[in-house]
């Protein structure tokens, strides 16, 4: 069995609209990597919306991508310098949207002054191995006999032969 490994790939990218599917596809080859094949999809797209509405409505074209996989969750974080984008504002229809595809989103300044967006997907039970087996507990039962594992001629031993005899002559 293969333990889950984290795993982390940082991005730096000028973004612009021929930009938007190279990373998508970058982004992609690197969950295909970690055998996140099924993430593959709703990160792809919550990073293209994120790329294009940045394209749209920032002036610092410069943005920072970082992925994060600790083995049950990915964390995939945008950041970028431009203090005239508002998430609140110019973001509102893009964060919506990620909002709705994702297990978690979030957006918080650095100490920096810069922006980070971040949305994570947890992986779905059987998609990806889990970090650290779980380990068969020990049951408390009582070892019973199996019947008839005792001898026939001990079972009727223990029965008093009157009484089968009595069963005998009134099944008659």
């Amino acid at each position: 069995m293969k333990t889950a490994v984290p795993c982390y790939y940082h991005l730096d990218v000028e973004v612009s609209p021929e930009r938007v599917g190279q990373v998508s596809r970058i982004l992609a080859a690197h969950l295909r990597y970690w055998d996140l094949d099924n993430l593959v999809d709703p990160v792809c797209r919550g990073a293209e919306l994120l790329l294009r509405a940045i394209d749209e409505h920032a002036t610092d074209k410069h943005t920072s991508i970082e992925m994060w996989w600790n083995g049950q969750h990915l964390i995939t974080a945008f950041g970028d310098d431009d203090p005239d984008l508002r998430p609140d504002q110019d973001l509102r229809s893009c964060l919506a949207d990620i909002a709705a595809m994702s297990d978690g989103w979030g957006c918080c300044a650095s100490d920096t002054g810069s922006k980070i967006i971040w949305f994570s997907q947890r992986a779905r039970a059987g998609q990806r191995v889990p970090l650290v087996p779980i380990a068969p507990e020990p049951t408390l039962r009582e070892g019973r006999t199996v019947p008839r594992e005792e001898p026939v001629a001990a079972l009727a031993a223990a029965a008093p032969a009157s009484a089968a005899d009595d069963a005998l002559e009134g099944s008659r």
